[in-house]
């Protein structure tokens, strides 16, 4: 399939590791308890190594560390942005930046709930803004969230891509 005629199998076990961390990482992004991108990018390098570097260069890696420090972006910045769109303000931003991070140590409702409670207390309380406007802001960090995450996914979708291109 993806390995050449005559592949080791110490090259067909480095496929079927990397295949596997791709997987596991894949299914990080959609459950916050796993580091998806890098289990990706962990895949990635232990090809490399298993391989001696056979196919894949130092560029290749480069570009690939390069999309790790974007999707990282992505997950640390989504829920504020679709607070802000939703006619938030850069406090409800704030609150659900600071409830995303809070959210992580409470699993994957923690990560849809929290930014969006941030959001709604940070109206509230420091903006002075109107129940109605609050909440509005908060759906805007659930729908920046689950944004956030489609974006994440077709960026590691595409590192995946690359990588077969490669080898």
């Amino acid at each position: 399939m993806f390995l050449k005629k005559g592949a080791t199998h110490l090259e067909t076990a480095a496929l079927i590791l990397a295949i596997i961390l791709f997987i596991v990482g894949l299914i990080g992004t959609v459950v916050p308890l796993l580091p998806g991108v890098i289990l990706i990018y962990a895949g990635m390098l232990l090809y490399g190594l298993m391989t001696k570097f056979a196919t894949l260069d130092i560029y290749f890696y480069l570009l690939q560390a390069l999309a790790l420090i974007f999707v990282s972006f992505i997950d640390n910045i989504a829920s504020a942005a679709g607070a802000k769109r939703f006619g938030g303000s850069n406090q409800a931003a704030w609150g659900a930046l600071i409830g995303t991070i809070v959210g992580l140590f409470f699993g994957p409702l923690g990560i849809v709930i929290l930014p969006f409670v941030g959001a709604v207390v940070a109206e509230i309380l420091l903006k002075k803004a109107e129940f109605q406007q609050a909440i509005r802001s908060g759906f805007g960090t659930i729908i920046g969230i689950l944004g956030g995450t489609v974006l994440k996914l077709f960026a590691e979708i595409l590192m995946i891509v690359y990588f077969f291109m490669k080898i």
